[in-house]
């Protein structure tokens, strides 16, 4: 079924992401937009924009209801779901199918299938793929307590409905396991509205290294090769590089085929990740399936030159892959920074400001994924992630290089950002070596709130207070017809054309 319009149902970097592709194919878009993303870069972007509800997330781009409404208003027939928010959740992807519209993205039975990862961590299991040594779903304290002695400590609590580094909680001893549960099903609940956790055994210092793969409606699968997430804080991947630094051609082929086999096994259909961890013996173990499009795709883009969301668009439409796997090369080296609003020297505190000075790094190979504009003022509701700065080079050492570069370049002003923190991790000799972990920040990364700045965190703190509360009188209040915030049946109704042309930023 050809696609002629597509309804982005995101925000920020990935929002552009997608309406860029979008505009490549020559189909026209539509962007949605909370009140507090009124002038945001997707919605100047795109061809037409609808107001979807106030700031928080959960009334307006988690309403699965105004985001099929707002499809059916403007005469979208598909819609990209991005990541985040509800790009995994499996009651949007049948509302969207259910109400006549094509969801690029796989299945909701799928998205079920593998979502939980207690389910398909069995499944791999099944098909032979290695698995780190778990539990079933807990119970009580005491039958965690069992559990964690049988697996051996330290092991690691996670939600069975997680993903993105939330719901993990690493247990060194039974004295810590009581505490640990209740937090870990507080934060599941919290995050996923599952509060089902498990046990696995924590393997220190792993390597944390994914698989990108796609499927068409036709049986055919391919692997575009791996991704190595280990640089990560807290669990949040930071800086993203393809190939990893530990793999080599049979892991990788290993690797590969576990992930395909995985995907045949679901009847998995459009793009997917399936993420692994690596010891330094290269023995890999399956962690999870992520169902959407990954933040760190780019790399995968710059060494294949495949448009992985052009992919994504075209098997919605029914069409077969365009490549088999003998014919994907990766070429080169590519490495991706994500650059958040943040205060590194302050714990990384989320930081608010306006852009008041922006310049963005340029020249042969390099690329920037953004969502920001000079002059544009940082929401307080969402994910400090501002842009992704993506290099490539002939080999590693030329991508670093010229990411060190790019780094120094690269200038945002008005607001703290996570840009000083790249530029120590890039200089550092662990990662300009490749001899990295998933342990690397917390053992190399000295940043603390220093004493003189501790004043500076309760001002930026309030700051945040009073600017949530005047955000939210602002939503709150009466608007003139043609300006609401979607809340009203009126207000979502309207539509308006972007203050730019297609393609200009």
């Amino acid at each position: 079924m050809p696609i002629r319009k597509v309804l982005i149902a995101n925000r920020g970097e990935i929002a552009v992401r997608v309406i860029r592709a979008v505009h490549e194919l020559g189909l026209n878009s539509v962007a949605v937009y909370s009140s507090a993303d009124r002038v945001s870069l997707h919605v100047r972007m795109a061809e037409q924009a609808v107001p979807i509800g106030p700031p928080p997330a959960a009334e307006s781009y988690l309403r699965i209801d105004r985001l099929i409404e707002a499809a059916r208003q403007t005469g979208a027939d598909a819609i990209h779901p991005g990541y985040g928010f509800l790009a995994e959740n499996p009651a949007f992807a049948r509302e969207v199918v259910r109400a006549g519209l094509v969801f690029i993205g796989p299945s909701g039975h799928t998205m079920e299938l593998t979502g939980n990862k207690l389910a398909a961590r069995a499944t791999a299991a099944r098909l032979g793929v290695p698995v780190v040594p778990g539990s079933p779903a807990l119970g009580d304290v005491a039958s965690a307590r069992a559990a964690a002695e049988k697996i051996g400590y330290p092991v690691m609590l996670k939600a069975a409905a997680g993903g993105g580094g939330k719901g993990m909680r690493i247990v060194r001893s039974g004295d810590e396991i009581e505490r640990a549960l209740a937090l870990t099903r507080g934060e599941a609940a919290s995050a996923f509205g599952d509060d089902e956790v498990y046990l696995e055994k924590l393997i220190e210092h792993p390597h944390h290294v994914e698989i990108q793969i796609l499927c068409d409606a036709h049986g055919n699968a391919i692997h575009l090769g791996e991704r190595d997430c280990s640089v990560q804080r807290r669990h949040q991947k930071l800086v993203e590089e393809t190939p990893s630094p530990l793999i080599d051609a049979k892991t990788r082929a290993a690797m590969g085929e576990a992930a395909l086999k995985l995907a045949r096994e679901v009847g998995y259909v459009n793009a997917g990740t399936v993420e692994f961890m690596v010891d330094d013996d290269r023995r890999f173990y399956f962690l999870e399936v992520n169902t959407r499009l990954q933040v760190e795709h780019p790399v995968t883009e710059m060494v294949t030159g495949l448009d992985i969301v052009r992919e994504q668009i075209a098997i919605a439409e029914g069409k077969r892959l365009a490549i088999d796997q003998d014919k994907v090369a990766a070429r080169g080296a590519a490495i991706e920074c994500r650059i958040s609003a943040e205060d590194p020297e302050n714990d990384f505190l989320p930081s608010l400001g306006t852009i008041t000075r922006l310049r963005f790094p340029s020249g042969p190979s390099v690329r920037n994924d953004a969502g920001i504009y000079l002059g544009f003022e940082i929401p307080i509701y969402y994910d400090p992630l501002l842009a992704k700065l993506i290099v490539w080079g002939r080999n590693r050492d030329e991508a670093r290089q010229r990411l060190h570069r790019s780094l120094r370049e690269y200038v945002i002003e008005g607001l703290r950002t996570n840009l000083p923190f790249h530029r120590w991790i890039v200089d550092h000799p662990r990662f300009a070596s490749g001899q990295y972990h998933t342990g690397f920040i917390a053992e190399e990364w000295k940043g603390k709130v220093p004493a003189k700045r501790e004043e500076d965190t309760l001002a930026m703190i309030a700051a945040a207070v009073r600017a949530m509360e005047d955000r939210r009188r602002t939503a709150t209040a009466p608007v003139a017809a043609g300006d609401g915030d979607g809340a009203g049946a009126g207000a979502s109704r309207w539509r308006f054309r972007t203050r730019a042309t297609r393609g200009r930023d």
